[in-house]
Order: structure tokens, then C-alpha cells, then sequence
């Protein structure tokens, strides 16, 4: 390991206790039940890796701003992220007993429990975000999460329910379940640590870039790991796409080229950092880290 990766990587465990202790605290500040609190807190708080929250501080730090500025925005899209976790694993949706290694919520607690804690967390998200001290940012970043939002909702109900264009491919068709399910709450993500440090057009562009390429490279490296990954490194349960139907990469297009189209994308990533670090007096280096950990990694 590099000087340079092992400090990025210290700083990204200092950054995700930060956000882990700022949700804590803001969801202690509701006053909800106690079995309410307690299955919000597991829901949000056991295991993953931070990602999305990790997105929005970093693209603060690269145009320019503190990171810190943007820690409302990623409570918030850390709420979304599990509210939507939560309810897709609930038994009318993917009916899955494992997440991160763990049963699922409505396993460990309740069905009942699991919606309504997956409800409180969707409205948590807005409370969070609307902390934010500048009203024009707050406003900004609500419409930011809510277009996220719901693009991911479109593309769950693509993944599951149907509907999908049928003038598309079978590959321009898993392109837009993937880039509406999991590529556009990461692209709020990046876009609402940029808006939180006042970043440029020029600059809020190229981490669009940026994030849309890593939103559908994330989902691709998903697919493989539900086709070729154990249950032990992937935390969940394994080759249940298949077994539903489901359009992935590896089965339209096989594993090799699907591999492909994930370098082929982590290059587009990377270009659009070199542009952006040219543009800022921010650095990328920490999201040029975290796109490469989507290449390789665990659930």
C-alpha cells in the first residue's frame, strides 16, 4: 500500500465515524419509541460501508469545500440508502433474510417494524437535509435528494415490477434499471457535496460525470458478485437475480465483457477527476480512491 492510499484511507475511516456520530446523535434527537430508535439504528447504522455520505463529503473537498459542510446532505442520502435497503428486502419485495452479514430488519425485528422504520428514515432524510445553514443551498440539495429519490424508485419498480420501454435492447434496458436504481442516488450523492461547497456549472458537470459512471460501474461489479460471489464475501444472498429472471450484465452480455465495460468505465471516472482537479483548488484524490474500491470489494 502506497503513502498516498494509506492516508486516503485514514481519512476515509475519520470521515465515516464522523457521519456514523452525527447520524447517531440526529436520530437520538427525534424522541421516537424505543423499538423505533432501536430498528432505525440498526437499520442505518450496522455495517456498509458509507459510500453514499462518503461521495458527498469528498466532492465537497473537491470543489473546494470543507467537507464538513456537506454533513447534512450526507445524512441524508445515508437515510435514503437505508430506507430503501430496508424495503427492498422486505418479503413483498426481494424477500432476502441476510444484509451486511446480518438477518435482515423485519427478520430481527418485524415486518410492521421494518416499513414503518424504513418510513420514519425517508422522512428523516428531509429533516436532515433542510439542517443545512444556508436556506438556498438547503433548498437546493432537497430538490438534489428528491430527484435521486424517486429515479431510484422508477428503477426498482423497472427491477421488479416491470414497465421498462420495449423500443430498448435487453442492454439498453438493464443500462436504465441500473443507472435509475443505484446510479442516480449516488449521483445526488456527488452533486449535493459540490452544491454544498458552491462548486462551478463546470465543476457540478464533471462530478456528474464522475458519479454516473461510478452509479453504473457500482451496480455492474453488483451483478458479478451476485453471479460469481459466496455469501460470505458478499454479505447477502447469492444468485437470487438469476433465479428471479431479473436483466443483469453478465447475463445479457457474459461476465468478460461486463468486466470490460467496468474499466471501461472507471476510465471515464478518472478523466472526469483530471478535468475537475484542474478547475478547483479542491483535490480528488480521496473519490479517485473510493472508484477504485468499487472495482473490488464486498457487499
Amino acid at each position: 500500500m502506497t503513502q498516498s492510499t494509506h492516508q486516503n484511507n485514514t481519512q476515509l475511516r475519520d470521515v465515516i465515524a464522523i457521519i456514523d456520530q452525527q447520524i447517531e446523535s440526529f436520530v437520538a434527537s427525534k424522541g421516537f419509541p424505543d423499538n423505533l430508535h432501536q430498528a432505525i439504528e440498526y437499520a442505518v447504522l450496522g455495517g456498509g460501508k458509507r459510500l453514499r455520505p462518503a461521495l458527498t463529503w469528498f466532492s465537497s473537498i473537491a470543489c473546494g469545500g470543507t467537507g464538513n459542510d456537506s454533513i447534512h446532505a450526507g445524512i441524508a442520502v445515508e437515510l435514503i440508502h437505508a430506507f430503501s435497503l430496508v424495503h427492498d428486502d422486505l418479503p413483498a419485495m426481494d424477500d432476502d433474510d441476510l444484509r451486511r452479514g446480518r438477518p435482515t430488519l423485519h427478520i430481527h425485528t418485524n415486518e410492521p417494524m421494518a416499513i414503518l422504520a424504513g418510513d420514519a428514515m425517508l422522512s428523516l432524510a428531509y429533516e436532515a437535509v433542510m439542517n443545512t445553514d444556508d436556506h438556498s443551498i438547503a433548498r437546493l440539495l432537497t430538490g438534489e435528494l428528491a430527484q435521486g429519490t424517486r429515479a431510484m424508485i422508477i428503477g426498482q419498480v423497472y427491477d421488479t415490477l416491470g414497465g421498462l420501454p420495449t423500443d430498448r435492447t435487453d442492454e439498453e434496458q438493464i443500462k436504465l434499471i441500473h443507472c435509475n436504481k443505484t446510479g442516480a442516488l449516488l449521483t445526488a450523492s456527488c452533486r449535493m457535496g459540490a452544491i454544498s461547497a458552491n462548486a462551478t456549472e463546470q465543476q457540478l458537470d464533471l462530478i456528474t460525470r464522475y458519479a454516473q459512471a461510478i452509479g453504473l460501474q457500482f451496480q455492474i461489479v453488483d451483478d458479478l458478485l451476485d453471479t460469481e460471489g459466496t455469501v460470505e464475501h458478499v454479505g447477502k444472498a447469492t444468485g437470487k437475480d438469476a433465479a428471479a429472471g431479473k436483466l443483469t450484465y453478465p447475463g445479457i452480455l457474459g461476465a468478460a465483457r461486463s468486466r470490460k465495460i467496468v474499466q471501461e468505465l472507471a476510465d471515464v471516472a478518472s478523466n472526469a477527476l483530471f478535468d475537475l482537479e484542474a478547475s478547483t483548488t479542491g483535490t480528488t484524490a480521496q473519490l479517485a480512491q473510493l472508484g477504485k474500491m468499487l472495482m473490488v470489494r464486498k457487499q
